[in-house]
């Protein structure tokens, strides 16, 4: 039998490749507690949602 595949949480790899750049980014405080606020509704770091609205931003991009 194989293995049962678990499904996983959306990721930017199929976008930016294996290997994460890492970039410094300046926020304002206000635009960093929103991002905060909505990362916590999420269940994500705000890391974490940052990248997943970039990548998202990139996949609509992609399909217009």
């Amino acid at each position: 039998m194989s293995p049962t595949k678990k499904p996983t949480a959306p990721d930017s790899t199929a976008i930016s490749g294996a290997e994460k750049k890492q970039i410094p980014l300046r926020l304002s405080a206000k635009l960093y507690a929103e991002i905060a606020a909505w990362a916590e509704d999420d269940f994500r770091s705000v890391n974490g949602q940052i990248e997943y609205l970039l990548t998202e931003c990139v996949k609509k991009r992609k399909d217009k």
